[in-house]
């Protein structure tokens, strides 16, 4: 009858907010690794090579103006570089949101709350990463705007 009354209590289930962590990892590493990685196995064009090429296609969009011809432009194949950072983008955003559910469905389940909460913190903040990344190129694109505008004599 003794046996009865050391009974333990039952440890919390941890297999969601295990798996959930698992993901927040996935996604902050595909948040994070491919603005480092990607460059530097394809790097992008020579500036002067953009820049040769952004004159090309005025010229002769203006030549096409001037002849009272529609301009069509020549279709543009996205760099394998540029699909990787695409990919690796809606990866992460998706992993980040897979781990939050996770999280919340461990809660639900009643499992272990530290688990629940690393997983959360690490999918929000492989989401705020991808969202950082797009703020600091609508920011520079903002700048270049500005210094052109500047130069132009708009300001």
């Amino acid at each position: 009858m003794s046996s009865s009354a050391t009974t333990s209590p039952a440890l919390p289930s941890r297999r969601l907010g295990v798996i959930a962590s698992i993901v927040g990892v996935l996604a902050l590493i595909a948040a994070v690794l491919p603005h480092w990685i990607v460059p530097v196995i394809y790097p992008p064009p020579p500036a002067d090579q953009v820049i040769a090429d952004t004159g090309h296609r005025l010229k002769d969009r203006l030549i096409a103006r001037v002849k009272g011809v529609e301009y069509h432009a020549p279709p543009r194949e996205k760099s394998t570089g540029s699909q990787l950072r695409e990919a690796s983008s809606i990866g992460a955003i998706s992993l980040g949101l897979l781990a939050i559910l996770f999280s919340v469905l461990a809660l639900v389940f009643r499992e272990e709350r530290l688990l629940a909460g690393v997983a959360a913190a690490l999918g929000s903040g492989a989401i705020a990463i991808e969202i950082s990344f797009l703020a600091m190129g609508v920011l520079m694109l903002i700048v270049i705007l500005y210094v052109v505008a500047t130069i132009i004599g708009l300001f």
